[in-house]
């Protein structure tokens, strides 16, 4: 039999020569094969999106190199026995298939190659003699111009699975959750079997026809030897939903078949559940947006934008990326400029007192004032006022360009110039912005966006490595924001709230060593939320973050030996000569408080209250006003404190 076709097999050969002259004529069409839609993958290269083509349709670009192994030989074995060796048409099969119709007056079988088949998913047409003859001159074509490997890839991105599924790997997710890299015998037998007829065979409508045709494939790829015969399991009986974690995240990247990002699936889909039990419990309208990254190499691990099932709760805005006031988030890196200006130290003593600034006075969250406190505490307890004295030497503008320089620019009202509400949420950030600032904090204080992409930083980010804030002026910040177990926040990890004005706004951004994350909650609006803030709000949701994470608490502040300049100046620190701490004072005379060392002009408080003092001078009077127990502080302008309790008697 095989010798009567050999005429017919030299000229298909001859046939294949003359198309190579033809071939620059009529190249085929490949629209279909390069509209496809775009699958996001992890940093394992695992699925973590898809977004459809174009027309809707779900197919994704899939070659021979992303798919089971069984299914390429299966599929061979079924649909194209000697495809290896043939041309592109199977003259055997095909004469086989003209003998047959003629004879029983139908057709028996086709004679289709995966050649002729994928000249079909190119260029569908009617069923009629001049489309197969037209196919059979594509094959060739095909054949000549791919190969076999460049056929196997048209047939597994273009076969039809039911409804808007086309290709394998839509096939193999919506029918069983699974990739085509991990598909079973009997798995890829289903997705050889459907491509027959793809509506007559779906699985969820035709169960009973898909089995049997599946059992009978099955049947051929043991008789092959692919696999050994066993109970295949049952049939899907609904298609599943297509791998969607973090769509508003996704709908802005780039439309490009594979897009590789630096996020993690399995850490992605814990935030995803970890999210959606939270917002079952906000208020109405409210929704949450949060972000984890790894602080070595800049890079997102997770990202939730919202509830994109509520359109209510503006489900589909990426709120990663709304601009909104940060409230106190930013006033580390206020305290981080001073430590490193040399304005104040952790430890040293700055007041927390009412003041004007100009026109403005700001307040504390209590609309209390705490007095005397070290830096690291008035950090710690997000006083408002020091933070404001401490920007109001540094100078706004130079902050708002420092933070500029680490690529998350305020974003201020038309025509504003930056100004001290700078230090309580006067200007916009996003999210993204202030968890890349705070990714700084975390390692060595360079600035620079954190990256969604493994191999180039975002287009709206300053490029990682931008000097920032000095190493040790960073460390010592986020040593003041650690804070020991319990303290409302995540153990070993250095945390800081913000709350925006009418509770408009809750943050809670924090880091250990290995991870850094940031938790916003909020209308889309802009509405307020009664009573809300990001220490009651934010911050046990931020708890619960660094809970997905492996530990990695962050290590205690090294203790330095100090400097030559830093012991001298403990030689020529500030002392408090009079009164010595425990004295007792008479009420009926003036006392002159004294003291020595230190840098000029000192500042002498008593109980908080500030006695006027000659600059150059390191002495003042005081006169008590009364019999009781005061407390007398004296501050340098490098914020070193002395201080003395003293009673004043009666006459």
């Amino acid at each position: 039999m095989s010798r009567c076709f050999a005429p017919l097999l030299s000229a298909l050969w001859l046939l294949a020569a003359i198309g190579a002259l033809l071939d620059w004529a009529c190249p085929p069409n490949l629209g279909r094969l390069v509209t496809v839609g775009a699958e996001i993958q992890d940093r394992n290269l695992r699925t973590f999106a898809l977004l459809p083509a174009p027309n809707g349709v779900w197919r994704f670009r899939t070659d021979v190199e992303r798919v089971a192994p069984v299914m390429r030989d299966l599929l061979i074995a079924v649909e194209d026995r000697r495809f290896r060796y043939h041309p592109g048409v199977d003259p055997i099969a095909l004469g086989r298939a003209v003998v047959q119709a003629a004879w029983y007056g139908r057709v028996v079988s086709g004679g289709s190659t995966l050649a002729m088949q994928a000249a079909r998913l190119l260029e569908p047409r009617p069923r009629t003699v001049r489309s197969k003859l037209i196919e059979i001159a594509r094959a060739l074509q095909l054949r000549m111009r791919y190969g076999q490997t460049g056929i196997l890839d048209i047939w597994l991105t273009l076969a039809p699975f039911g409804g808007n599924l086309e290709g394998v790997r839509a096939g193999a997710l919506a029918w069983f959750g699974t990739p085509p890299e991990a598909l079973e015998p009997a798995q890829a037998a289903l997705l050889v079997a459907i491509p027959r007829r793809p509506e007559a065979l779906r699985p969820d409508r035709h169960g009973p026809a898909a089995n049997a045709v599946r059992d009978r494939v099955l049947a051929v790829g043991v008789a092959a030897g692919l696999f050994d015969a066993t109970d295949p399991p049952p049939i899907p009986t609904s298609r599943l939903a297509l791998p969607r974690h973090a769509p508003q995240v996704v709908a802005g990247l780039a439309r490009q078949p594979i897009v590789a990002t630096t996020l993690d699936l399995r850490l992605q889909v814990a935030a995803e559940r970890l999210a959606q039990q939270i917002l079952s419990g906000l208020p109405e309208r409210a929704s949450l947006a949060m972000l984890i990254a790894d602080v070595s190499t800049r890079e997102y691990r997770a990202m939730v934008a919202g509830d994109w099932r509520n359109q209510a709760r503006s489900g589909a805005l990426d709120l990663t990326r709304a601009v909104r006031s940060p409230g106190s988030a930013l006033k580390p890196f206020i305290y981080a400029m001073a430590f490193a200006d040399g304005i104040t130290g952790p430890d040293a003593v700055i007041p927390d007192l009412p003041r004007r600034f100009g026109g403005y006075a700001p307040e504390n969250f209590d609309r209390g004032f705490a007095g005397t406190v070290t830096a690291g505490e008035a950090l710690r307890r997000s006083l408002n006022l020091p933070a404001v004295a401490l920007l109001d030497q540094i100078g706004p503008l130079r902050f708002a360009a420092t933070l500029q320089q680490a690529g998350a620019a305020p974003v201020l009202p038309r025509g504003a110039n930056p100004a001290l509400p700078l230090a309580l949420g006067g200007a916009g950030f996003t999210l993204r912005q202030a968890t890349s600032l705070y990714a700084a904090l975390a390692t060595d204080g360079s600035g620079g966006m954190l990256r969604l992409f493994p191999d180039a930083a975002p287009t709206d980010a300053a490029p990682t490595g931008v000097p920032f804030l000095p190493i040790e002026a960073a460390r010592a910040t986020a040593d003041v924001l650690t804070r020991p177990f319990p303290s409302g926040g995540p153990p070993g990890v250095a945390w800081k709230t913000g709350t925006s004005w009418g509770g408009r706004d809750a943050w809670a951004l924090g880091f250990d060593a290995r991870h850094v994350a940031g938790v916003w909650i909020g209308r889309p609006d802009g509405t307020p939320l009664t009573g809300a803030s990001g220490y009651s709000l934010a911050l046990p949701i931020l708890a619960r973050v660094f809970d997905l994470l492996p530990a990695a608490p962050r290590s205690p502040p090294a203790q330095s030996r100090p400097s030559a300049r830093a012991q001298a100046l403990v030689a020529d620190g500030l002392r408090l000569l009079f009164p010595p701490s425990g004295a007792v004072l008479s009420a009926d005379g003036r006392v002159t408080i004294r003291a020595m060392g230190g840098q000029r002009p000192l500042t002498f408080l008593v109980d908080g209250d500030r006695l006027a003092s000659e600059p150059v001078r390191r002495e003042v009077g005081w006169q008590p006003p009364g019999p009781g127990f005061y407390r007398i502080t004296v501050l340098d302008a490098r914020g070193e404190a002395v201080r003395s309790s003293v009673r004043v008697k009666g006459e």
